[in-house]
């Protein structure tokens, strides 16, 4: 009897609670929608900021610049903008001169600062980075104890679509590179480099291979800047490499543990490791390719420059690319003018655009197909 009075007498208290919620519930205000693909390709982008005074999205697709959006119900800024040509794009908002993520957009490019949502605007037919109808490959974390480095890190695999089926195949290997704002993760959240290999694989233009996408910031910020601090960050990461990260995909992956079947290749900063560390080691990877490349000095490659002829009988291939616009295009050319002199074999692309993501989603899709072949 006591029992069920005590029980009775905790129902108004109960309901009490229930009725606050409910009516804190609604007075919260409804999440913004953002951004909006039209079927068109016009974009709506919404953001709800009640205190602002200036608010603009800046998109990688917009030539004119940031494109200022309005306030209106609810306090909430928007502007319609397009049509934006497929792709992969990045934007940010700038509020009152600070420039921050949509807070509405879960797709984030994975950087040291992230500051940029993503935006994917399906093409028609599907573009090489579109998620499209064929057997897809899985994408793995790991996080790992460098002992050479004395630190936790981490890493990201990729593994083609037959390969947890065909449980007796072994791969060759691409590890690919990121560049200095972004991490071991964006080759894939923004590059989409599983697709486009997904998409080639189902194609027959590209083979099958697992990808190691590594952390390429193997230095600790501080300690050294400028040509210092990439040296030493090359020579760390190589480090990790050689010492931890190849021992471990070797150990836990069916993968083909020769040079003939790896390939190191990077962008950017990713680009000067991948040339460096590729060159002046043919032994353990016979094919090498940079984008956009911070491109090393003569001093970090001289083991390479000094014995072409024996650098072009490891090397299946060293491909190198990089745009017109690109602010390191005069590097690169020059780069290619010192290959030339010292008749070491090699393809360049010299192509349209910029130090962007839309130029090395191009180049992996060119390069996957010649890889292992």
């Amino acid at each position: 009897m006591c029992s069920i009075r005590r029980f009775l007498w905790g129902i108004p208290g109960v309901l009490s609670v229930i009725s606050l919620c409910a009516s804190a519930w609604a007075q919260m205000p409804m999440p913004v929608q953002s951004p909006e693909i039209q079927k068109d390709r016009q974009v709506t982008f919404r953001l709800r900021a009640p205190k602002a005074t200036e608010v603009a999205v800046t998109g990688q697709w917009a030539k004119q610049g940031p494109i200022k959006m309005t306030k209106g119900e609810g306090d909430v800024w928007s502007v319609t903008t397009g049509p934006i040509e497929p792709g992969v794009w990045e934007y940010s908002f700038q509020v009152d001169g600070l420039s921050m993520i949509d807070p509405g957009n879960t797709a984030i490019k994975p950087m040291r600062e992230p500051r940029t949502s993503i935006l994917q605007i399906a093409g028609e037919p599907p573009l090489l980075t579109d998620f499209q109808n064929v057997p897809h490959g899985v994408v793995r974390q790991h996080t790992y104890f460098s002992k050479s480095l004395d630190r936790r890190r981490e890493l990201t695999v990729y593994t083609p679509p037959d390969y947890d089926k065909a449980v007796e195949k072994k791969y060759p290997t691409l590890y690919l590179q990121h560049g200095m704002g972004d991490n071991q993760a964006t080759w894939t959240a923004h590059g989409k480099a599983h697709w486009i290999l997904d998409n080639l694989i189902a194609q027959g233009k590209a083979k099958p291979m697992v990808v190691v996408m590594m952390d390429g910031h193997a230095a600790i910020p501080g300690k050294a800047d400028g040509q210092a601090l990439f040296e030493s960050n090359t020579a760390l990461f190589q480090k990790d490499l050689f010492e931890d990260v190849m021992p471990f995909v070797e150990a836990n992956y069916r993968v083909k543990a020769d040079a003939e079947n790896r390939a190191l290749v990077g962008l950017s900063m990713g680009g000067g490791q991948s040339l460096t560390i590729g060159l002046n080691n043919p032994d353990r990877f016979a094919w090498v390719g940079g984008f956009s490349s911070a491109v090393p000095k003569n001093e970090a490659i001289s083991s390479a420059l000094n014995d072409p002829e024996a650098l072009n009988k490891k090397l299946k291939l060293l491909w190198i690319g990089c745009g017109k616009n690109d602010f390191l295009i005069k590097m690169n050319e020059q780069f290619i003018e010192q290959l030339k002199e010292k008749k070491i074999k090699y393809e360049w692309n010299q192509s349209e655009g910029d130090h962007s993501w839309p130029v090395w989603r191009m180049y992996l899709s060119e390069l996957a197909p010649k890889l292992f072949q």
